[in-house]
């Protein structure tokens, strides 16, 4: 096991119960290291393009960099870039929490749906579940991503359009499933309103496409922008972010960038035999490829961390669902699991039994 010391406690990894021994560690890390895994994070974080095949940096750091240090794309530091958009994003959360920012009846914004899919929507869902007891004087929040009309139907049902706000989060602005429900979102709001130009009162856009975000009726100055160097499983730590700080409070939120820059410099700098990303995702190569584990449950027993599995699912399986090398040949081993999970009690009265008396190995 190891213990992570911080400002706000004692972070505990417990690997004790796993079937590794000491020697089988040591054979993990010289494996890690084989592999080029300390080259492979520095050429990361030093913005160096790493997705080679979209010829893109990597650069989801920066996005929680709290320290400020220069972080170079192209010879050109991003913090500055980063830092901006924060800004407008704080401001923004200040007015419609403090009730400053008015729908087009002159109230108050009580309620936000967040129009996405995809890393526009298992991150901010993620997390505004997990924060819940920190969202006091906060809108609730709502989140909508499946195409089938009953999820957006479903929402909408609950509000009222004078005091409603609407995330559409999309990059480029042209996704189907999240532009569908947007269009709906604003058929539903001007039926009421009657007045295309109250849109920009209820819409803003976490987007880089400002001509689609104006043809829409948004205000492109309520547009918050993010980058390419932003992949969508990393996003919720980005503009796409925005409900979180919504719900939360923009305060809370920075915490949350501080918690993730922590654990950043974590991975950065500790050796790899004490660092705890490693260390995970070692076990993982060690299961899968040595015990034929082909599924990874995730059972968080905290109710708030309801949403952990699913969100996790896209960051493991969208990054390892490869069968092709760097060099273009088939990969012969294990790229990564079937990750799935549940809250740890209901699983106890539904899978466990499969888990513990089953077959498989999990």
């Amino acid at each position: 096991s190891l213990t992570l010391n911080t400002d706000h406690g004692d972070i505990l990894l417990d690997y004790s119960k796993n079937l590794v021994t000491e020697e089988v560690m040591k054979m993990l890390m010289e494996l890690a290291k084989s592999r080029g895994v300390e080259s492979a994070r520095e050429r990361m974080f030093s913005g160096e393009k790493i997705n080679f095949t979209e010829n893109r940096a990597v650069l989801h750091i920066a996005l929680r960099n709290r320290s400020n240090v220069p972080i170079l794309v192209d010879g050109k530091d991003v913090v500055p870039e980063v830092n901006k958009v924060l800004d407008k994003m704080k401001h923004f959360c200040q007015r419609v929490r403090g009730g400053e920012w008015k729908g087009y009846t002159g109230k108050a914004i009580t309620d936000v749906v967040n129009i996405g899919i995809g890393g526009s929507d298992l991150g901010p869902l993620m997390v505004t579940e997990a924060l819940k007891p920190y969202s006091k004087g906060g809108p609730r929040v709502w989140f909508v991503s499946n195409i089938d009309g009953t999820h957006i139907a479903k929402t909408l049902a609950e509000l009222k359009p004078d005091t409603t706000l609407f995330i559409i989060a999309s990059k480029t602005f042209t996704t189907q499933e999240t532009i569908t429900n947007a269009e709906t979102a604003k058929e539903w709001f001007l039926r009421a309103a009657n007045d295309p130009s109250a849109v920009a009162k209820h819409f803003v856009a976490l987007s880089t496409n400002a001509p689609k975000v104006k043809d829409f009726g948004i205000d492109p100055e309520n547009m918050f922008e993010f980058w390419d160097w932003v992949g969508g499983r990393y996003s919720l730590w980005s503009a796409i972010g925005l409900s979180i700080a919504l719900h939360i409070g923009f305060d809370n939120f920075e915490s949350l960038l501080a918690g993730a820059h922590w654990m950043d410099n974590h991975f950065h700098t500790a050796p790899l035999e004490k660092n705890v990303p490693v260390l995970l995702a070692m076990l993982g190569v060690w299961y899968i490829n040595c015990y034929g584990c082909e599924t990874h449950a995730l059972l968080p027993y905290d109710q708030y961390m309801h949403r952990f599995a699913a969100y996790f699912q896209q960051g493991d399986m969208e990054s390892n669902g490869k069968y092709i090398t760097k060099k273009g040949s088939r990969v012969d081993y294990s790229t990564g699991p079937i990750v799935w999970g549940e809250p740890g009690t209901n699983g106890q009265h539904a899978f466990y039994q499969l888990i513990h008396q089953g077959k498989q190995t999990v």
